[in-house]
């Protein structure tokens, strides 16, 4: 690439940090919302200011840096959303939704103080403070519109299953999101949730109890691998979770015990690129990105072939791979009945 087109290439991803910024404000503050909420006519700056409860001149050049980013519309009187932007970084129900992508990223980006000396150590970090665990929770909305919408159609049968009423586990559930969106598109599910992390499981109670589903889901605190059940559920399921957790390799021994003859289980992933090739694309560059920060924590991303090796180690059964059109995977193993 000539040096002038390198400069620019470059520069845009200088630009991409701050509006990364931009667009964690605009969630976090609400200001999006409120922008949304008063189209057609729009919003004016000092409106947008006052209905925030924030700053006026710091959301005069939030707005100035949104409309530069071409994420608003802005005539010099009233600020409007960019539509498409909206779809993205709102509408949670879509495939698509990047908001919580953003959140996440500049979450974790508040511990990279240590990342240098990471680097020359290899030492990761001793543990991720509450607030990350939430952030978490924003990227879990993508997942589960992705599992809805491109998993589910991938695996018809599973649907049908799903609103005959089966009882399903949830290996390292998080915040429980995935558990309530369940219960509540197939009303005859049983669902346990089962979580180590003290913050994630408060909270997962907390979600389920404000949902008013504490008769039908139960959420569990224990460490995964010594999950005590066997061979109890018609599904087994782990959401970007496999990959996160200290021992996968046990982890995975004990999700598929808890799997009943006739059931399955289904581990959803996002896969590092598998070769050189592979890894000079968006898709890639995330993936990689996200890489660092999994293993400033002390925990990895995995290829496809990486978690065929874990299934193989775990004693598991080689898994059937769905390829997803968002690019997220899932592994799938069915128990003979």
């Amino acid at each position: 690439m000539p040096p002038d087109d390198r400069f620019d290439d470059l520069a845009q991803s200088l630009g991409g940090f701050y509006q990364s910024w931009v667009i964690y404000l605009g969630l976090q503050l609400g200001l999006f919302g409120l922008i949304q909420a008063a189209e057609p006519e729009g919003i004016t700056p000092a409106e947008l200011a006052g209905a925030a409860a924030c700053a006026p001149e710091a959301v005069d050049a939030w707005i100035r840096a949104a409309h530069a980013s071409e994420l608003l519309e802005h005539d010099g009187t009233r600020v409007r959303m960019d539509a498409a932007a909206a779809s993205v970084l709102l509408d949670e129900s879509r495939p698509e939704y990047l908001g919580g992508q953003f959140v996440v990223a500049v979450v974790s980006s508040l511990d990279y103080a240590g990342l240098p000396e990471f680097f020359k150590t290899g030492r990761p970090i001793d543990e991720r403070p509450p607030r990350f665990h939430r952030a978490i929770e924003a990227v879990t909305v993508q997942d589960i519109a992705v599992f809805f919408q491109e998993g589910l159609a991938e695996l018809p049968d599973l649907a049908g299953r799903l609103a005959s009423g089966i009882r399903i586990l949830d290996v390292a559930c998080g915040g429980g999101k995935w558990l309530i969106a369940v219960a509540t598109r197939f009303p005859a599910t049983e669902l346990v949730g089962v979580e180590f992390e003290p913050d994630s499981v408060a909270r997962a109670m907390r979600h389920v109890t404000d949902a008013g589903l504490d008769k039908r889901i139960r959420i569990e605190a224990r460490e995964i691998p010594s999950m005590p059940y066997a061979e109890e559920f018609d599904l087994v399921y782990m959401q970007d979770a496999l990959h996160e957790l200290p021992d996968p390799v046990a982890s995975l021994k004990a999700a598929w015990k808890a799997v009943r003859p006739g059931g399955r289980l289904v581990v959803f992933e996002w896969c590092l690129p598998p070769s050189l090739e592979d890894s000079q694309n968006l898709q890639a560059e995330l993936m990689w990105g996200i890489q660092i920060d999994e293993l400033y924590q002390g925990t990895r991303m995995y290829t496809h072939e990486g978690f065929d090796r874990m299934f193989a180690e775990a004693e598991v059964p080689p898994p059937s791979v769905v390829e997803l059109p968002s690019a997220a995977s899932l592994f799938v193993v069915n128990r003979p009945g």
